[in-house]
């Protein structure tokens, strides 16, 4: 399953009032060519730091479900963030990492996620459901199930390499921040 096809399943499972979180590069530009939506925040030029902002959020809202849809080098290079989020254990967070053991924003450099198994650090760190995916019918069934739980969670999705061409997320970084701002009630 290629990024963007997890994303569009990702995308399909949500009821429409989660608050989500995605991570910068493509899985932000791939998110807004999906399904652009003002509850959606887009990071741009912060690497690794969806996990925080979600945590914040998830803290800061506990009626709202918080969704971060992060890659294995964003979350590699912000692993404090899941020790964090293991601690406090937010009940309605639940953290995506869409995992195809590369940068592919950066021109696909290889992460330690051949290696470091992600969703075992997770389950380490205190996550209260992990998960382990590798196609897009376990991933709608798995994300329906996951959803209906108390977390949190940490869903790791294993991908292929590449995704679509997509153009660049079409809003400057105060239109997101008040877009996403307006959205939360």
């Amino acid at each position: 399953m290629k990024r963007c096809e997890a994303i569009e399943t990702i995308a399909n499972v949500l009821k429409g009032d989660e608050l989500v979180i995605t991570a910068n590069g493509m899985i932000s530009r791939e998110m807004c060519a999906i399904k652009d939506e003002t509850n959606n925040f887009y990071m741009l030029g912060s690497m690794g730091l969806a996990s925080s902002i979600g945590l914040g959020l998830a803290l800061s809202l506990p009626k709202k479900t918080i969704i971060v849809i992060d890659g294995d080098g964003n979350i590699l290079m912000n692993m404090g963030s899941l020790a964090t989020i293991g601690d406090l254990a937010p009940k309605n967070m639940v953290h995506i990492v869409l995992d195809n053991e590369s940068c592919d924003s950066t021109g696909g450099q290889p992460t330690a996620s051949r290696t470091v198994k992600l969703e075992n650090v997770a389950k380490a760190a205190g996550f209260e459901i992990t998960e382990k995916i590798h196609d897009d019918k376990a991933l709608e069934k798995r994300m329906k199930h996951v959803l209906s739980l108390s977390g949190p969670s940490f869903v790791l999705v294993k991908i292929e390499r590449g995704g679509k061409e997509v153009p660049r997320v079409p809003y400057e970084t105060e239109t997101i921040k008040t877009r996403f701002k307006n959205s939360i009630h």
